[in-house]
């Protein structure tokens, strides 16, 4: 990948402190939204972050991908986890989702290190 994951969640994080500043109501809305979504439920968080890294892949938004494998991990997702989650969304996205699925657990891993 052309940047690692880490380097792209520090560039999201400074991103949306730039966001936070011009446009605080929208981000505290999202970060609300984020807040509400997340937590455990009838689903898990790591399924969530599970779901939102598939999602992530079929839809090609690299930091979110980037965002949500790591928190997947930290939540105590195993790599046959995000590998499966990632076979779903190469059968929703096609040939582009393999390309950012292969990234997806390549990142999975450089968040071990």
């Amino acid at each position: 990948m052309a940047d690692s994951y880490k380097a792209q969640n520090a560039n999201l994080i400074a991103n949306n402190k730039l966001l936070r500043e011009e446009i605080p109501d929208v981000m505290k809305a999202f970060g609300a939204l984020g807040g509400t979504a997340y937590p455990d439920g009838a689903l898990s968080r790591k399924y969530k972050e599970l779901l939102a890294m598939a999602i992530g892949i079929a839809i090609r938004c690299e930091g979110c991908i980037a965002w949500h494998v790591m928190e997947a991990r930290k939540n105590g997702a195993t790599r046959a986890e995000v590998a499966e989650a990632i076979g779903l969304a190469i059968q929703m996205g096609g040939g582009p989702s393999a390309v950012y699925g292969g990234k997806a657990l390549a990142g999975y891993d450089e968040f071990g290190e």
